[in-house]
């Protein structure tokens, strides 16, 4: 970690970048993975405290209800979502922070997300753009219709598992407005443990995937030289009305409502520890004064894949996403070639 700011930054990287560059180290292909920046006009603040008293937070949070604006995709309102503007800073985005007893990031803030389970490509009942289309816009080739299915079904399905949220409803024109309760928490574990696929879950309750609910905000990869390497999509969605998160996540020991700026602030002041791209979307997303402006913003992001490159320097490594030169960093004593 730096100890100007919160940039997460494993101890072991140099050493694993050298063993890269010199030709000892195979790089691992990475799991594809989705993950969801779920946004809300309104308050901030920890789960269950009615958006007061959170930390991080600011000392003056709205108190404007949730509201969301339209969907990417959506051809008109949508029943269960109502529109508003958002508070004071921009809409609010829901983030976890990772045990510290975690071996990839632990202790790092993050968004609700993991990998796609195999599982994750068996049909669903499906609104919204076509799988075809998830398919363009996620930058997969043409045949991959399934796979963006999954992508898609993923980054629904992890934020049921790790927030309580579903984006799904009993019509394409619908969503769920309460995912509380036995029942529901049954299925959620049951998915956890994968004795459940998300699509049995969508089937057996009779609900329908609202892929026009999501919009993709970016696609970056893990660096070549990290051992638990995923290629990971980010996904923006609003919190539908009449749901509520909560940290449903094991791996999760915090969760909080929080404006991009002031999550960005105590990132900048070293306060709250973060992997680059979540620092990098927080500071794209307080551009927008709201939900919907999140969401249609959405629509014309550029998905070219971040991925760290490594490269030796006047005798130093120097390590730098592309596209982002806040995270560069020069490593003194490099030995080897380069790679990226």
């Amino acid at each position: 970690m730096s100890t100007t700011n919160g940039q997460w930054y494993p101890p072991e990287w140099p050493e694993r970048i050298r063993l890269l560059s010199a030709g000892e180290l195979t790089p691992v292909t990475p799991r594809r993975a989705a993950t969801v920046l779920l946004l809300r006009d309104g308050p901030v603040g920890r789960d269950g405290d009615g958006g007061r008293g959170g930390e991080p937070a600011p000392e003056n949070p709205a108190a404007a209800p949730e509201a969301t604006g339209a969907p990417e995709g959506a051809e008109a309102p949508v029943e269960g979502v109502r529109d508003g503007a958002g508070g004071p800073g921009g809409p609010a985005v829901y983030m976890l922070r990772r045990r510290a007893s975690m071996a990839f990031a632990g202790g790092a803030y993050a968004y609700p997300g993991g990998s796609v389970d195999p599982r994750d490509e068996r049909m669903v009942t499906w609104a919204g753009p076509s799988r075809a289309q998830w398919a363009r816009r996620l930058g997969l080739d043409p045949g991959e219709a399934t796979q963006a299915q999954a992508i898609v079904c993923a980054a629904v399905r992890e934020t049921f598992e790790e927030a309580g949220v579903l984006l799904a409803g009993p019509t394409p024109h619908t969503v769920v407005a309460d995912t509380t309760g036995d029942d529901w928490e049954a299925d959620r574990a049951a998915l956890v443990a994968r004795d459940l696929s998300f699509a049995e879950f969508l089937d057996r309750r009779g609900l329908v995937l609202r892929s026009d609910l999501l919009g993709c905000w970016a696609r970056w990869i893990t660096p070549e030289f990290e051992p638990r390497r995923y290629d990971t999509w980010f996904f923006v969605a609003a919190l539908p009305r009449g749901q509520r998160t909560r940290n449903a996540s094991t791996e999760a020991d915090r969760t909080v409502w929080i404006r991009p700026g002031d999550a960005a602030d105590g990132y900048d002041r070293g306060e709250l520890l973060m992997m680059p791209p979540t620092i990098a979307t927080l500071r794209q997303l307080r551009a927008h004064g709201s939900v919907a402006e999140a969401l249609a913003a959405a629509a014309d992001r550029d998905l070219t894949p971040v991925l760290a490159q490594a490269r030796v320097e006047n005798g130093e490594l120097v390590l730098s996403w592309p596209g982002h030169d806040e995270f560069t960093k020069h490593i003194p004593g490099a030995t080897g070639g380069s790679s990226t």
